[in-house]
């Protein structure tokens, strides 16, 4: 159901976008165009073939912010609440695929959480359009700062990257807006912990405590973008081209925001292909990670990362449990994690092969781009816009996969296990 969903909803996006009415110049895409657009916008990565805010019509515009909004917070999600809107009953098919869409372990309170999630995204997206529009105002006229205000408030909630800054250049032009830094990084943080942990931290004053997965969320993320943010400051620091001759506050806000956007956020405040080597693959790893389980982002996820290196300290210190702020974790808990990030790593890598292979690019080039495609998070060192009809397609599948995710399109393809009739006797092999 899911990946019928999200299919069915960007082959009516790219549909839509393929109409003259959908371009500025009135000229329609082609079919691999729109769906490239459709896809980016559907799985909230923001990968562009065109200028946004040039390119597309008013119409166009608001095509790719609707696919946005249903691909940020989950088609089942927007389903059930059309469905509660309009008093329809929720089956239980509904509610486990609405359970696997949230990454949930239960489907108690599915419906009140659906509540949480569509309140909280409009209450932040709200939030967001406003406190942009009250900047843009001083850039253009009211009418504009508002559409603009809201566009950018979807877009960077849900992670999605797009923008309609002049000539495509993202954020670069408020590189030194302390205002527009903390506003973009704010609510591409607050997209990226997942709706389960925003409704964690909503509920505190009453819970008086943080469940397990907020706590790892929290740390993690918190750990990430700190790390990231030195790491890139300190490889940065003498590079004129991006932030080598600004004086050091501006310095380290803009390591700061590098390292956030690379949760998924998919704007910048520097020329990524202006930054040093170390920076571009560093920032690889970071996208890599991605943000939190039910949130807006991609990657292998925070939790997953976080349990993958509990598990080697556990075998560093000759322990047979991986525990986190106490808690013991179950075995099956660690397989997954195992699973999804060598599932990752071959899907990365085999994208990466096939770029390797079509386009005319250095590996670095082709890497960054098969990754921020995977992790959903829209940066580019600038290959997006020169890519074949093969890249094209190859991007395409790799936004899909990393949006759906690679263990629900394995269980939607793959045969379904039936209960095993027998127990292999025990080998032993050695490791290392």
């Amino acid at each position: 159901m899911m990946l019928l969903g999200f299919s069915l909803i960007i082959l009516t996006g790219a549909l839509l976008l393929m109409l003259p009415i959908a371009s500025a110049s009135r000229e329609p895409l082609s079919f691999v165009d729109a769906l490239f657009t459709a896809t980016s916008a559907t799985c909230v990565t923001g990968l562009v073939l065109f200028d946004t805010g040039a390119h597309f019509s008013v119409f166009g515009h608001w095509v790719i912010l609707l696919l946005i909004q249903v691909g940020g917070v989950g088609f089942m999600t927007m389903a059930t609440l059309f469905a509660l809107i309009l008093r329809r009953r929720i089956s239980l098919k509904e509610r486990l695929i609405l359970q696997e869409s949230l990454n949930q372990g239960s489907i108690e309170g599915l419906v009140r959480l659906v509540r949480k999630v569509i309140f909280y995204a409009l209450a932040l997206e709200l939030a967001g359009a406003v406190l942009y529009t009250i900047r843009f105002a001083f850039d253009m006229p009211f009418g504009q700062a508002v559409y603009h205000g809201v566009f950018h408030a979807i877009s960077i909630f849900n992670n999605a990257g797009f923008d309609l800054s002049a000539e495509g250049n993202s954020f670069i032009g408020y590189s030194e807006d302390v205002y527009m830094n903390v506003v973009s990084m704010a609510l591409i943080v607050l997209g990226g912990f997942g709706f389960i942990v925003l409704a964690d931290l909503f509920d505190y004053r009453h819970k008086r405590k943080f469940s397990l997965h907020t706590k790892v969320v929290l740390s993690v993320s918190a750990a990430l973008v700190a790390v990231g943010a030195i790491v890139i400051l300190i490889f940065e620091f003498t590079n004129s081209r991006t932030i080598g001759d600004e004086p050091f506050a501006y310095k380290a806000m803009s390591a700061l925001f590098q390292s956030v956007t690379t949760r998924s956020g998919g704007v910048s405040t520097v020329e990524i292909a202006e930054l040093r080597q170390a920076t571009q693959f560093f920032i690889v790893i970071l996208m890599f990670i991605g943000a939190s389980p039910g949130s807006t982002g991609g990657g292998i996820k925070t939790t997953t990362f976080a349990v993958l290196v509990g598990a080697v300290l556990a075998m560093m210190r000759g322990k047979e449990d991986v525990v986190l702020f106490r808690l013991r974790l179950a075995q099956e808990r660690v397989y997954k994690a195992i699973t999804v990030t060598l599932f990752c790593i071959g899907i990365v890598l085999t994208g990466t092969l096939v770029l390797a292979t079509t386009e005319d690019a250095s590996f670095l080039k082709i890497l960054f781009e098969a990754t921020s495609a995977f992790g959903t998070v829209g940066l580019s060192m600038g290959l997006t816009d020169s890519l074949s009809l093969a890249g094209k397609l190859t991007i395409i599948v790799l936004m899909f996969i990393g949006r759906l995710g690679p263990l629900t399109l394995t269980y939607a393809l793959g045969p379904k296990p039936g209960r095993p009739l027998y127990r292999h006797a025990e080998g032993k092999i050695i490791i290392g």
